[in-house]
C-alpha cells in the first residue's frame, strides 16, 4: 500500500520530465531554458521540505500526522498534470508546471517520513525494493505508453497521467493507517523548522555524508531524464521507436534491479551493494560518451548498466533510514528531499549548459554525447563517501 504512493509520484514526474520538452521545444530553441524551466523543481525541493518534513514529525490529527499533508497535496497535482499540455505559451506553461511541483513537495516528505514509521529497520531493504518496483513499473508506462500517446495526441499521456498518480497516491492515503501518537497539533513557525533541520545536519556526520550522495544520485538522475528523448532524437537523430527500445531497457533494468536488490541489501548491507554498483553505474555512463552513431546492440550494454543505477536509486533512502534517529525522521526525510532539489537543479542545467557551450566541437551529436560523461562524474565522486556509510553499517552491524 505504502508503494502506490510512489507509484504516483513517479508516473506524475517521468511523464512532465520526458514529454515537457518536446512542448517546450515549440516555444524556445535554447536547452538551457527548457533545463532551467524543468530544473525548476529543485527550488521547491530545496525549501518546503526544510518545513514539510518537521512540522509533519509534530502535528497530529485523527488522520495522522503525514497524510494530511498528502491528501492536500493530492487534488493540485491532478490538475496541474491535467492542463499542462494545454498552456498556450512558455510563461503560462511555466506557471503550471511551478504548481505542480509545489503540490508534490508538499506529498513527498511526509510520505517518506511513512517508512521508518510503519516497518522494521530489518525490511528496510525489501520495502525500498517493493517500492522501486511500483517505481519501474510507473516510469515504464511513463516513459514507453507515453511515447505512443504523445505521437497520437500531445495532451493524452498528461490526462492519464493526471488519473493515475491521483488514484495511485490516493491509494497510500486511504489503505495506510499511521500508529497513534502523543504529539500536540502545533506550527512552531518557518525559522524553527529550518533551524530543527541544520542543528540535525550538524550532529550527525552519516547523514550529511548520505546528503551529499543523495545529491549526485538525483542530479544523475534528473538529467538523464530530461534529456534520455532528446539525446536519441535530435544527438543520434534516430526515431522515437529507438528511444522507446531504450527506455523499456532502461525501465526493465530498473525493475530488476528493485525485485533484487532489496533482499541483498537486508542480507549483505545497504552500502555495499550500493557501493559495488556505482562503480558499473559510473563506468557505463563515461563509456556512454564514446557513441556518436546508433546500434541495436547498445541495448545488451546497456541493460546492466541500468541494473545497477536501479539498484543505487533503490536501497538509497532504506540506507538513510538506517543513519536517521527516530524522532527525527520527518525532518531528515525533508532534507533528503532538499538534497534531491539541490541535485534536480544542478544536474540538469550544468548538463544543458555545458552542452550548449561545448556543442559545436561535438557536430555529429549536437554536443549530445557530452551527457553521459557530464552525469558520470557526480556517480564516481561519490563512491569514496559512500565507502565510508558502508563501513559504518558493518560496524553498526558488528556491535
Amino acid at each position: 500500500m505504502l508503494g502506490l504512493g510512489a507509484f504516483g509520484l513517479a508516473f506524475s514526474l517521468t511523464t512532465t520530465s520526458a514529454y515537457l520538452p518536446p512542448l517546450l521545444g515549440r516555444f524556445t530553441d535554447s536547452r538551457t531554458l527548457i533545463a532551467l524551466v524543468l530544473g525548476s523543481e529543485g527550488l521547491f525541493a530545496l525549501t518546503l521540505p526544510l518545513v514539510i518534513g518537521p512540522w509533519s514529525d509534530a502535528f497530529h490529527t485523527p488522520l495522522g500526522r503525514r497524510r494530511p499533508f498528502m491528501l492536500v497535496a493530492l487534488g493540485p497535482m491532478g490538475f496541474c498534470l491535467a492542463v499542462v499540455a494545454f498552456m498556450p505559451n512558455l510563461w503560462l506553461t511555466t506557471l503550471i508546471l511551478l504548481a505542480f511541483f509545489f503540490a508534490y513537495y508538499v506529498y513527498e516528505p511526509p510520505y517518506r517520513g511513512l517508512y521508518p514509521d510503519l516497518l522494521p529497520a530489518s525490511e528496510y531493504g525489501r520495502a525500498q525494493g517493493v517500492q522501486h518496483l511500483l517505481r519501474g513499473f510507473a516510469i515504464g508506462a511513463g516513459l514507453i505508453g507515453g511515447g505512443f500517446l504523445f505521437d497520437l495526441w500531445h495532451p493524452a499521456p498528461f490526462l492519464i497521467t493526471a488519473l493515475g498518480a491521483v488514484a495511485a497516491c490516493g491509494a497510500a492515503i486511504i489503505f495506510v493507517r499511521e500508529p497513534p501518537r502523543a504529539t500536540k497539533r502545533v506550527f512552531e513557525g518557518v525559522d524553527v523548522y529550518v533551524g530543527h533541520s541544520w542543528r540535525i545536519l550538524r550532529s550527525e556526520p552519516n547523514v550529511r555524508r548520505f546528503l551529499v550522495c543523495n545529491s549526485a544520485w538525483e542530479g544523475t538522475f534528473a538529467g538523464a531524464r530530461f534529456f534520455v528523448v532528446l539525446y536519441i532524437t535530435q544527438g543520434l537523430g534516430e526515431p522515437v521507436a529507438i528511444s522507446t527500445a531504450v527506455l523499456a531497457t532502461v525501465a526493465g533494468g530498473y525493475v530488476l534491479a528493485a525485485a533484487w536488490a532489496g533482499r541483498l541489501g537486508d542480507r549483505f548491507g545497504l552500502a555495499r551493494i550500493i557501493y559495488l554498483c556505482s562503480f558499473l553505474y559510473g563506468g557505463g555512463l563515461l563509456l556512454g560518451g564514446l557513441a556518436q552513431d546508433w546500434h541495436d546492440w547498445y541495448l545488451a550494454l546497456m541493460f546492466p548498466v541500468t541494473i545497477a543505477g536501479g539498484a543505487v536509486m533503490t536501497l538509497a533512502w532504506g540506507l538513510l533510514f538506517k543513519v536517521t534517529p527516530e524522532e527525527h525522521r520527518g525532518a531528515v526525510a525533508g532534507l533528503a528531499t532538499t538534497t534531491k532539489g539541490f541535485g534536480l537543479i544542478v544536474g540538469p542545467i550544468a548538463a544543458g549548459a555545458v552542452m550548449d557551450i561545448f556543442g559545436r566541437y561535438f557536430e555529429s551529436t549536437h554536443g549530445y554525447q557530452l551527457l553521459w560523461p557530464i552525469l558520470a562524474l557526480p556517480i564516481c565522486a561519490a563512491i569514496p563517501l559512500v565507502r565510508r556509510l558502508k563501513q559504518e553499517e558493518e560496524r553498526s552491524a558488528a556491535g
